[in-house]
């Protein structure tokens, strides 16, 4: 469709912290209060059921919005599902678990990662309740303990960090890797799905368009990574970030030499460039 002067492109609804939106008959999204630069609006809450809740992400631990949460589902909350482990998404399952008593769930936290979890999960796990089946999806890459969960009843995915709405995912080695973050993309594309649930942002109603431009995405900026190491011979990842992404504002520049250290990382695997130390983001790169 062309968008001319009479037409009237629909814009998602406002998003309001703290307040219950009904997303479908069995989900409603309660965004928390945490926006910035890595979490857009900020993270988003699901409560998934009616007579049995599971909550997906409770965010941060910030006292408000865990009343807001257990005032919508009260002790009709019996699961506490976590994507992953990352301070802007699990910090509020213990406030919340004292709340409601629910059971926390979540795949392994990495090493270091101090995360209380009742039950640990991995891919293929389901809840089953009384009005829904929730599976679970390992999708490693921006963090090596990631889950999505797929509502199974209207073929919905909830990504976390994975997929977000109106931006791409940032990969930070070590426990991201850009690799296996590709996979994990290629394995979503792959399954049958009408919308995804974003950790950040609103509801995606085009998954496909939205994964085929990730997929895509990740090619090109790695290409132009590439062609610039090329073309400088030896240097060290902000000059890289200064020459590939001169279409993202400088504020965004020093997250953004966590995914080029990510691609180079990838492409020293696959024998395109070598590097000092792989693991040190300010080391110098070469392109063999």
């Amino acid at each position: 469709m062309t968008v001319t002067e009479e037409t009237e492109v629909p814009q998602p609804p406002e998003m309001i912290v703290g307040v219950a939106r009904a997303l479908s008959p069995l989900v409603r999204r309660i965004l928390g209060p945490n926006p910035g630069i890595m979490t857009g609006p900020g993270t988003n809450t699901y409560l998934v059921g009616i007579d049995e809740i599971a909550v997906i992400d409770p965010g941060p631990a910030d006292e408000e919005h865990l009343d807001a949460v257990a005032g919508c589902g009260g002790d009709r909350i019996r699961w506490i599902v976590l994507t992953h482990t990352h301070e802007d998404h699990s910090p509020g399952a213990a406030g919340l678990k004292e709340r409601t008593g629910a059971e926390v769930l979540a795949f392994a936290p990495p090493a270091g990662v101090d995360v209380a979890v009742d039950t640990v999960i991995a891919d293929g796990f389901q809840i089953e309740a009384t009005e829904f089946r929730l599976t679970a999806v390992h999708t490693p890459g921006h963090s090596s303990n990631h889950l999505c969960y797929k509502l199974e009843e209207e073929h919905a995915l909830f990504t976390g960090d994975h997929v977000m709405s109106g931006s791409t995912v940032v990969i930070r080695p070590p426990d991201g890797d850009m690799a296996t973050y590709l996979a994990s993309l290629e394995r979503v594309r792959a399954m049958r799905l009408k919308k995804i649930l974003p950790g950040h942002g609103h509801l995606i109603e085009n998954p496909y368009e939205v994964l085929d431009f990730y997929l895509a995405h990740r090619v090109e900026r790695e290409a132009a990574i590439l062609e610039a190491l090329r073309a400088a011979g030896t240097t060290d990842i902000d000059d890289l970030v200064e020459t590939v992404y001169v279409d993202v504002d400088e504020e965004r520049h020093p997250i953004a030499r966590h995914t080029v250290h990510a691609h180079l990382r990838k492409l020293a695997d696959e024998g395109s460039v070598t590097g000092v130390d792989l693991d040190d983001v300010d080391a110098k790169w070469s392109a063999v």
